[in-house]
């Protein structure tokens, strides 16, 4: 029975993620916290992991119940406590400090700062299809392909690349519900230069890219709509979801259901 299995939320966008238990969704189709704040220049750009592996050395904690994040710079080894609303000021000045520029720190409570604004819900992996890639990569552990991929919703009991089914051609999306929350799939997730780089230190791994495309490739599953794929860069499920499921929960352990008239594997 597919069930899911992780939830992963990233309360800063680009910094470390932060598992949880159960997670509740926004009238902006995101799940509450993720990706809720975005470091960005003053000019309004992101500072992400696509502009800058520095930030691969910066480590956050969140307590979020508290309110609280504990930011360290693995380079100096300093670290300090901040409050994410009362203290966000001196937090964006650290900030600043470890990247050398004047950045700030923004809030976005409908729906947080998704990399795909038309699917702002949160993305889709499973258990499996991890596992796979780290066949892939004898030198990467599970853990590591899980934060290079930064997945928010990982489901298990499946086979490798079973989210594959959970978009179809252009324009398409494919419902499915986990508990009792209805999602739509609605494409692939393209791939930029993050996880081809130690998610701990930023170093880049040989070759990722292209051994990555060249086994993604091979091993696309007959489910899946080849179309979808103008290169093979491209992993998880992004998703849409109605402002009519704002306010509902899911939780470890929950259900994942696909349309009763699916006969891909998993289906219900």
């Amino acid at each position: 029975m597919p069930y899911l299995k992780h939830i992963t939320i990233f309360p800063i966008k680009s910094l470390d993620g932060l598992e949880v238990t159960q997670a509740t969704f926004l009238k902006g189709g995101a799940i509450a916290h993720d990706r809720e704040f975005a470091i960005v220049d003053q000019h309004g750009e992101f500072v992400n992991g696509k502009r800058t592996d520095k930030i691969h050395r910066l480590r956050s904690v969140f307590d979020l119940p508290a309110r609280i994040v504990t930011m360290t710079n693995q380079d100096s080894a300093q670290s300090q406590r901040f409050h994410l609303d009362d203290e966000r000021q001196a937090l964006s000045a650290w900030l600043s400090d470890f990247f050398g520029y004047t950045v700030e720190l923004k809030q976005d409570l409908h729906m947080g700062f998704p990399d795909d604004p038309d699917a702002s819900g949160p993305t889709v992996v499973s258990t499996a299809t991890l596992e796979a890639i780290t066949s892939w990569f004898p030198e990467l552990s599970l853990e590591e392909v899980r934060r290079r991929f930064r997945t928010n919703l990982e489901i298990d009991d499946v086979p490798a690349f079973w989210e594959d089914q959970l978009f179809g051609e252009a324009g398409q999306l494919v419902p499915f519900q986990i508990g009792d929350v209805v999602l739509n799939g609605s494409n692939p997730c393209q791939r930029c230069v993050v996880p081809t780089r130690d998610s701990l230190k930023g170093d880049r791994y040989p070759n990722f890219q292209k051994t990555f495309i060249t086994k993604r490739q091979g091993t696309l599953p007959e489910w899946a709509v080849p179309q979808r794929f103008n290169h093979f860069f491209k992993l998880t499920v992004n998703t849409r979801v109605a402002a009519s499921e704002a306010g509902k929960t899911i939780k470890l352990g929950d259900e994942v259901k696909l349309s009763s008239t699916s006969s891909l594997p998993g289906s219900i």
